[in-house]
């Protein structure tokens, strides 16, 4: 009998969800000029690697759809904001562009699931119900109000990183890594921090493990 849906991976999600801004990083870092004064040099690197980032995040999608057989709305979301602003970047060559992107997802999700929390309304559930069967009604709000304040935290620490590193300062790559040695991990260690809570309120441990895999892309 064939298969209503393609099979789950957690390395699929992973890899759709954080292949591209490795893609990113690793041509940054392959373009970037020794001498941190070749401005022309570090524009250049900036352009390229952003335009690899948009490809990247592109075939990110089709491989999800492939793969996984959907596409999240998270992952349309950054795509789509992926492709906007990596588009500005290259047209008018200037990093701001990039570097605020993080800035606006973050923001529309923890706006989002701020007000829908105040609201009694979780839209994590929206998103994630079906797979969480188990999950309680009160389960279902904490995640909104935890990951709604998690999200304007990394909106806020954006920010202060996107001030302190820069194309004009010529530390646009030192922002790069921050992306993943930085957010990355908080996301993963957040991430793990919510299983207690979530079984506590009713979810499986499949449904745990299954909750791991369902880290919102940058």
């Amino acid at each position: 009998m064939a298969e209503d849906s393609k099979p789950k991976s957690g390395w699929i999600n992973l890899a759709v969800d954080y292949g591209p801004i490795l893609v990113f990083f690793a041509v940054y870092r392959y373009y970037s000029p020794a001498d941190d004064a070749d401005a022309v040099g570090s524009v250049l690197a900036v352009v390229r690697s952003t335009a690899a980032f948009v490809v990247a995040a592109v075939i990110a999608l089709i491989v999800s759809k492939w793969k996984l057989g959907h596409i999240s709305p998270m992952l349309w979301l950054s795509t789509g904001l992926i492709v906007f602003f990596g588009s500005l970047t290259v047209i008018f060559q200037d990093s701001f562009w990039i570097q605020i992107k993080p800035t606006v997802i973050y923001l529309f999700f923890g706006l989002s699931l701020l007000i829908g929390w105040l609201r009694n309304v979780s839209l994590v559930k929206m998103v994630f119900g079906s797979a969480f069967e188990g999950l309680t009604e009160r389960g279902w709000l904490l995640l909104s109000r935890n990951w709604a304040f998690f999200f304007l935290l990394l909106a806020g620490m954006n920010e202060v990183l996107r001030a302190m590193f820069n194309e004009a300062n010529g530390q646009f790559g030192t922002w790069i890594t921050a992306k993943l040695w930085v957010f990355l991990p908080l996301t993963f260690l957040f991430t793990f921090a919510q299983i207690p809570m979530l079984m506590r309120n009713g979810m499986s441990e499949d449904e745990a493990e299954e909750a791991l895999s369902e880290i919102p892309p940058e």
